[in-house]
């Protein structure tokens, strides 16, 4: 029998709000407040996330994201600095009391569970993936899914990136990578280890269509039934709280 769990579908917002409400959902999930909750959605604008133990100075040119308009916000998973197209990527999260007895204890053994659903919602778009430990999933052998977990409040986050589409040229500016190496060959190198859903269909795959097959993936992976639903007003004054410290130079700074 498929269990309940809450869908919050495809949304659009900056990179404060996204994170701040991961972080809301996972602080009231873990107190019992709030269900078990999938989460769907894109950053606006496009930003740099860093990883939690990462130093700003050393992963990001904050000039050529000021002159880009590209937000940088630290998340409170770990793993490295990430940047999310706001036309190239479908973020998700997945959120769970710590004790669900379907998410394993075991961090790797976790990742492997959870990253079937975007490994089942690959496939059903025609492509033949498959997870690579810890937490990647590839397609033809080259990276398409990157993921990253946290346990806090009594509870397990883990979100991740699925690319739809892919601007190196945008993300080695807003990375630190030296001007001089961004050069053609370069670039080839990085599609060779990545690839994207409408590089691999030949397809102008839509973002529906890959919401679509998240949900529907996620579903079959877990046996779940995705409930859609919203924030509650509990998870909404969270937000507004945690939106302020991801909003501070002092935190996206402080490593």
């Amino acid at each position: 029998m498929n269990e309940d769990w809450r869908l919050i579908d495809l949304s659009v917002a900056d990179c404060y709000t996204q994170m701040a409400t991961d972080e809301a959902i996972a602080e009231a999930c873990g107190k019992g407040l709030s269900p078990s909750t999938i989460r769907l959605y894109r950053w606006n604008p496009s930003a740099v996330s860093l990883g939690y133990f990462q130093s700003l100075e050393d992963e990001v040119d904050t000039e050529a994201c000021r002159r880009l308009g590209v937000d940088i916000i630290r998340r409170v998973s770990g793993g490295g600095a990430v940047f999310h197209d706001y036309n190239g990527e479908i973020t998700y999260s997945l959120i769970t009391p710590e004790d669900d007895p379907k998410i394993p204890r075991d961090i790797d053994q976790s990742y492997a569970v959870i990253c079937k659903g975007i490994v089942r919602a690959l496939d059903s778009l025609g492509l033949q993936a498959e997870f690579k430990p810890i937490n990647d999933i590839a397609v033809s052998g080259r990276k398409i899914s990157g993921n990253a977990q946290t346990r806090r409040y009594g509870a397990v986050l883990q979100h991740g990136t699925v690319l739809v589409d892919f601007d190196p040229k945008t993300m080695f500016t807003v990375l630190k990578v030296s001007q001089e190496k961004i050069s053609d060959k370069l670039i080839k190198q990085v599609e060779e280890r990545v690839t994207t859903i409408r590089r691999e269909l030949r397809s102008q795959t839509s973002f529906d269509q890959v919401r679509d097959a998240l949900v529907s993936g996620f579903e079959d992976a877990l046996s779940l039934h995705l409930l859609p639903g919203s924030i509650t007003s509990h998870e909404a004054e969270l937000v507004k709280r945690h939106r302020a410290k991801y909003s501070s130079p002092e935190w996206t700074g402080r490593r």
